[in-house]
């Protein structure tokens, strides 16, 4: 298995999930209800976002192809709205997502389009690309279920958490992921910028 790709799975869909950052949304999404379903959309949220993340990793190239875009047009369109994100990150302008009290947090906001976003998506068909044996597989597979793990574990002990590091921690942690996230979007768009001028796209 290659250590180095697994690593970079999970180091860059941590950053672009980031799992810290969705703490005080979870709170407000799920605050009022019991804790059994708290407990119950965190784990549904997890599901639902490696639900689709998998289907894309897998799928992710035909559906492109039914409908005529190539990668490097989706990984560029993908690394321009996490800039936008990174930016709302790291102004602190962006608006928490809200939800009335029949409707089921788990499936919208939070396991998609906030967990399961685009981001996410267009990076996890772009390590599935550099799949070319089991050993690969392996390392794409298992950044994402590690990645997804995290999300449940951020989410499932979301109080104790943020009683520990508090929201000046929060936002401290949600900072730096802002800034790390718009380096991976410019990046992003640089190798869609590359595969372009390389005749891929």
């Amino acid at each position: 298995m290659s250590w180095v790709l697994l690593t970079e799975v999970f180091v860059t869909l941590f950053v672009i999930m980031d799992p810290v950052g969705t703490i005080p949304i979870f709170l407000s999404l799920t605050g009022g209800r019991s804790a059994h379903m708290a407990r119950r959309a965190a784990w549904q949220a997890v599901a639902v976002s490696f639900g689709v993340i998998t289907a894309f990793a897998f799928f992710g190239q035909q559906i492109l192809a039914y409908l005529h875009i190539s990668l490097p047009a989706l990984q560029c369109a993908g690394g321009l709205l996490l800039l936008l994100v990174a930016l709302e990150l790291l102004t602190g302008k962006e608006e928490g997502p809200t939800a009335s009290a029949d409707t089921n947090v788990a499936l919208v906001p939070l396991g998609t389009p906030l967990l399961a976003g685009p981001g996410a998506i267009v990076a996890t068909m772009v390590f599935s690309k550099k799949v070319d044996g089991f050993g690969e597989f392996a390392a794409v597979g298992l950044g994402v279920i590690l990645v997804h793990v995290a999300l449940w574990l951020a989410m499932r002990f979301s109080l104790p958490i943020l009683r520990l590091i508090r929201e000046g921690g929060v936002l401290l942690v949600t900072r730096i992921a802002g800034l790390l996230l718009s380096a991976i979007a410019v990046q992003m768009v640089a190798d869609a910028v590359r595969a372009f001028i390389a005749g891929e796209g």
